[in-house]
């Protein structure tokens, strides 16, 4: 060994060893542990009294709960043909708080793809506190496919399924539409929203930072689709009776119309079509008038086609026959005097239907107690709510008989001072086609003619319909009801309208309501045109063809045979002498 290597080893050895105080180790291992502690209850905070809000912030961000959209179910007519069906579509979303700032070009991209202003996205995306916003609802596929290949982090799709309506217009006002959200805005849609509606399922996935589905985190609950409702309309009849409808309408420079058609077996609603109407399937710019279905919830004063009732009521109770003859002078009840436009000095009962007799019908009436003549309008349904299950159905006004004043009970007998619906003054005319029973009417098809509810007996039933039927012959006043091959009962109507508490003198409601084929009623169709401005506004010449296209095309389409002799001619119109019932 070197001399200084020797000097180094003993200059080292001779030093004193350092020593670490004791107090100096307790304090840093005191130190260490404290500052486990405070991790060790930091995490036990955020484990526990943090653990809802931390679970919900990584749930918000990756987590997503998804509805699987219950397919709506198909609105069809009597025979299966769709009213209402439900086609798949895409909406695109995006979430903000999880995407990082997109680019001008993507932006303008995405802006041109979805047909949305750049700057209305912009604004969508700027809140970046929101986990969901909608960007684009139903789309097509394709659309969204190819939204999706710009590749944005943070956008997504996601299946939903948009109404359409085949039928369009012409049966828009019974079948109604559905909101963006799927739910029922009008019609049969809204009243049987949950019949259609179904159930909802659920799937909840993990998603990644680009929006894709990474994983399933629980059990998927399948939706529950809706059920198929299947209408008693029947497309054929209902096709016909708007075409005609809107014709009536047209031609006599009305300002709307309604029509209902019933089964007279079964009180069926066959057809119902109001004009002017919309098209569902494009509601840009939608007038509220238009969504008005008339037949439905508007009343109107019914004129002369209320006298069969109180005819009906005198022959039920014996006090008269149809060849009974009466005296129909003008004449004074109470304050005021009833009178008819074209006065004839005597009449049978049958006339008095046949030519619309205001003084026949009432003198009729009169020969009842108010509380009668109450009791008769109140089992024919007027008054009282049809329940044919539409929403908005209007009661009509019939008002306590306790506050009938003769001259009132005079008018009511030919239609003013009570309120209708078309849909209740229609099936109010079952007493005549079912053997003298009120038949519930229904949307629905029914798998049996109903009971009903008896209001006169079977031979007044058959002794009206024969009278009924001379309105549409010669002499009466709805020859242009008439149909080929077939005998036609029915009663017009001009009824003057209600402004500001007052009849006015122009504006009118003409009407037609009937049945065919009058030895064996299988049709009623009603038919009401408000205000027609065309030239004339009575009942048998503005309402008449209509009706008569609509019977005669229906019970074609139903295959009805023909009660009418072979030799059974239509009289041109250009013949047929206007006979004018009284407003």
């Amino acid at each position: 060994m070197s001399p200084r290597a020797y000097s180094l080893h003993d200059r080292a050895a001779s030093k004193p060893a350092m020593r670490i105080a004791p107090g100096r180790v307790s304090v840093v291992l005191g130190g260490l542990g404290f500052l486990f502690l405070l991790l060790l209850l930091r995490a036990l905070y955020l484990q526990v009294a943090q653990q809802d809000f931390l679970q919900n912030q990584g749930d918000a961000r990756f987590r997503r709960a998804m509805t699987l959209e219950a397919t709506r179910g198909v609105i069809a007519d009597r025979n299966g043909e769709p009213l209402a069906i439900s086609t798949p579509v895409q909406t695109i979303w995006a979430s903000p708080a999880g995407m990082p700032e997109v680019s001008e070009a993507q932006l303008s991209q995405l802006a041109r793809l979805l047909e949305v202003p750049a700057a209305e996205i912009r604004s969508r995306l700027a809140d970046k506190k929101r986990e969901f916003v909608y960007l684009k609802r139903q789309i097509s596929p394709e659309q969204a496919n190819a939204v999706m290949e710009l590749g944005i982090p943070g956008v997504a799709k996601q299946q939903e399924f948009r109404r359409y309506y085949p039928a369009g217009e012409m049966l828009s006002h019974i079948v109604g539409f559905t909101g963006v959200d799927g739910k029922g805005q009008e019609g049969l849609e809204l009243a049987r929203d949950t019949m259609l509606s179904g159930k909802h399922g659920k799937r909840v996935v993990l998603r990644d930072r680009r929006g894709y589905i990474i994983d399933d985190l629980a059990a998927i609950e399948p939706p529950k689709d809706g059920q198929t409702m299947t209408l008693s309309i029947d497309r054929r009849i209902q096709y016909l009776a708007y075409r005609e409808l809107k014709n009536a309408v047209e031609v006599n420079k009305a300002k709307a119309g309604g029509i209902v058609v019933l089964d007279g077996k079964t009180g069926e609603i066959l057809a119902l079509a109001n004009y002017p109407s919309f098209n569902p399937n494009n509601r840009m710019r939608l007038d509220p008038e238009m969504r008005r279905n008339r037949a439905v919830i508007d009343m109107f004063e019914p004129g002369s086609t209320m006298k069969p009732f109180p005819v009906a009521m005198a022959i039920e109770s014996g006090k008269v026959k149809p060849t009974t003859v009466m005296d129909t002078h003008t004449y004074k009840v109470g304050s005021g005097t009833v009178r008819d436009t074209h006065p004839k000095p005597v009449m049978t009962v049958t006339e008095v239907i046949q030519k619309s007799s205001n003084v026949g019908t009432s003198k009729m009436a009169l020969l009842f107690p108010p509380e009668q003549m109450w009791t008769m309008y109140d089992a024919v349904g007027f008054g009282r709510n049809p329940r044919a299950g539409f929403p908005g159905e209007v009661s009509g006004r019939l008002r306590a008989w306790k506050n009938w004043r003769p001259f009132e009970q005079a008018t009511m007998s030919f239609g003013y001072g009570v309120s209708v619906s078309l849909l209740q003054l229609a099936r109010a005319y079952t007493v005549f086609t079912a053997d003298g029973h009120l038949l519930p009417v229904s949307f629905s098809r029914v798998p049996a003619p109903p009971a009903g509810q008896q209001v006169i007996t079977p031979d007044t039933a058959q002794k009206m319909r024969d009278m009924m039927t001379r309105v549409t012959e010669i002499g009466g006043t709805g020859v242009r009801a008439q149909v080929l091959g077939f005998n036609v009962g029915g009663k017009s109507g001009t009824a003057r309208k209600l402004v500001d508490g007052r009849y006015a003198a122009d504006k009118h409601i003409g009407l037609f309501v009937g049945f065919a084929p009058a030895t064996r009623p299988r049709l009623i169709v009603a038919v009401m045109v408000d205000e027609p401005k065309g030239g004339s506004y009575y009942g048998g010449t503005v309402a008449g063809p209509a009706f008569s296209a609509v019977m005669g095309g229906g019970l074609r389409v139903l295959g009805v045979e023909p009660d009418a002799p072979a030799n059974n001619t239509l009289i041109p119109v250009n013949q047929i002498p206007e006979i004018r019932e009284e407003t």
